[in-house]
């Protein structure tokens, strides 16, 4: 399975160095450009590789990892996704304060992203940890680090699984998007910002 970013900054990088160590090649993209990311592609080593966003989407396993307002011009015109999975990692807000969290009524932000991805398996995950918490080795002594999943689709939830609980993780389905959603959502949600240890 190969990885893409949509998004270079410090989440779509603590996901990648993660990957990377664990083996894999990844793809990261920005809306910069390539060129933009010479010096986090040559920090994370030979396995990553700076790409255009449509390179990065063509990934088996793409994470979403921009800010809330950029989702739709970031998603905007790529090629069809064909089931391929699209790991939302973002959170309906536009700053950190209470009035900051953005509205959707009865739909989640995973749910948001999904229109915005006809195509897509969406898998909603890192959402609900701190950045510090995602780069972080996720192995302690006393426990590995809980993440939250949510999604639809059975098969794409079995194959985040996977590739969490390669990294190091403990992962944890919360169920589908839009229930699972609602509790690991930003404003609200009982999940978010719960940063918990799994003893093994």
């Amino acid at each position: 399975m190969d990885f893409g970013t949509i998004g270079a900054g410090t989440v779509a990088q603590a996901i990648a160095g993660h990957l990377v160590a664990a083996g894999h090649r990844v793809v990261l993209s920005n809306s910069r450009g390539p060129a933009t990311l010479g010096d986090v592609v040559a920090r994370l080593g030979p396995l990553a590789a700076g790409g255009t966003v449509a390179q990065a989407a063509a990934a088996d396993m793409v994470f979403l990892a921009v800010r809330w307002t950029n989702i739709p011009g970031a998603l905007a015109g790529l090629p069809a996704w064909d089931g391929r999975i699209l790991v939302d990692t973002t959170n309906q807000a536009t700053g950190p304060a209470p009035a900051d969290v953005i509205d959707l009524g009865a739909r989640t932000g995973s749910e948001f992203v999904a229109e915005h991805a006809p195509g897509a398996s969406v898998v909603k995950g890192f959402n609900t940890l701190y950045a510090k918490y995602i780069a972080a080795d996720p192995r302690h002594t006393e426990g590995r680090q809980l993440l939250f999943y949510a999604g639809d689709d059975v098969a794409a939830k079995a194959a985040f699984h996977a590739v969490a609980d390669g990294l190091g993780f403990a992962p944890v389905d919360a169920g589908a998007l839009r229930e699972g959603g609602r509790l690991m959502q930003v404003g609200g949600g009982p999940l978010s910002a719960v940063h918990a240890l799994k003893q093994d």
